[in-house]
């Protein structure tokens, strides 16, 4: 398996949407977020019922019965940032006590302003390798439980008083994942993964802030075979495509990842991907942004005021670190950027 190449497309699918241009908190389209990949919690999916709390997988593999299955859940987990004054400036904060915080959307100390938001922290659940033999005899199960968080960030003046503080908590999340195989035929498995999100919720009508603070989010599995071989569902053989087509995924889009040609990994995504897709090599980082192209959008970063540009750095790290590398990009890169021409291959079976 090549591991760059199949995490590096994981981390774009990971964060796809993660925060849009103009990447600052006020900008309307980043007010309503986390559209891609969402598994809520079953009580939620309960009280909304078009709001998904399973996502599951279903794709097809040769082997023999020692071949072996790996699997891996990835997705982002909500950290709620507020941002707040204290009632009333301290010199340290109180030991095995918080002061008494007054939370708001932005506060200024000594001209430098912080706002609210929505971060998010990366979560990995992976499954140890298991033979074809022993799931096609009965599906596995697994918890996996994260507890709730809370961290304090110090904000103190020019003269080192405390006067605000910057507060991050995360929400306990417990989900289940379940994994099946079913022979077929000699030599041809059909996989399947289910993610469930079983976290509790208080009692009540839910919000869907509240929802989305024990939700996995942009949710998505990688699946590794050893001694055996996926098939493409986009393009199957002859021989397989009614076992292809009779796979079903719900939420998920397998596709063949890693190095072309090679069979032995599936990236199962919310988006829809092709076989082997990658990002291309002109690219100079995440832009998080997928409907508009890296070029335009460099530009338009850009071309941001001042004042844009420093509500874009106090949104997000992550929206700063764009801001910076794209600042920094050499007139060159940006003519790569603005087109490539790539040398097409011989069809298969002919010539060019």
């Amino acid at each position: 398996m090549s591991i760059s190449r199949v995490e590096k497309i994981a981390d774009a699918v990971l964060y796809e949407g993660y925060i849009l241009y103009p990447y600052r908190a006020s900008a309307v389209k980043n007010r309503q977020r986390w559209n891609f990949g969402v598994i809520y919690p079953r009580a939620y999916h309960e009280q909304e019922p078009t709001e998904p709390y399973q996502m599951e997988t279903e794709c097809l593999a040769q082997g023999d019965a020692l071949a072996e299955l790996e699997v891996k859940v990835r997705c982002l987990r909500l950290v709620d940032r507020v941002v707040g004054r204290l009632a009333e400036p301290v010199s340290e904060l109180p030991q095995g006590a918080e002061p008494a915080f007054v939370p708001a959307e932005t506060i200024s100390i000594d001209g430098r302003e912080y706002e609210s938001w929505q971060e998010a922290s990366e979560c990995e659940m992976t499954l140890p390798a298991v033979r074809f033999a022993i799931l096609a005899a009965g599906p596995t199960h697994r918890r996996f439980a994260f507890p709730a968080t809370r961290t304090l960030e110090r904000l103190c003046d020019s003269e080192g008083v405390l006067a605000g503080l910057i507060v991050r908590t995360q929400q306990p999340l417990e989900c289940w994942i379940e994994t099946a195989m079913e022979k077929l035929e000699d030599g041809l498995f059909r996989i399947s993964v289910r993610i469930s999100n079983h976290t509790l919720l208080r009692h009540g009508p839910i919000e869907r802030d509240s929802a989305l603070a024990a939700s996995l989010l942009s949710a998505h599995t990688i699946l590794h075979v050893s001694g055996g071989e996926f098939v493409s569902l986009l393009e199957p053989p002859a021989r397989f495509q009614d076992a292809a087509a009779a796979c079903r995924n719900t939420g998920a889009w397998p596709v063949l990842a890693g190095e072309e040609g090679r069979r032995d990994t599936m990236l199962s995504s919310p988006i829809i991907l092709y076989d082997y897709p990658q990002v291309a090599p002109e690219s100079p980082g995440d832009l998080f942004d997928g409907a508009e192209i890296d070029e335009i959008l460099s530009l338009r970063i850009l071309a941001l005021t001042d004042d844009e540009k420093s509500a874009m750095c106090r949104s997000d790290d992550r929206a700063r670190m764009i801001l910076e590398r794209t600042e920094a990009l050499p007139p060159e890169h940006f003519m790569k950027l603005h087109g490539v021409l790539r040398t097409m291959g011989p069809r298969h079976g002919g010539a060019a």
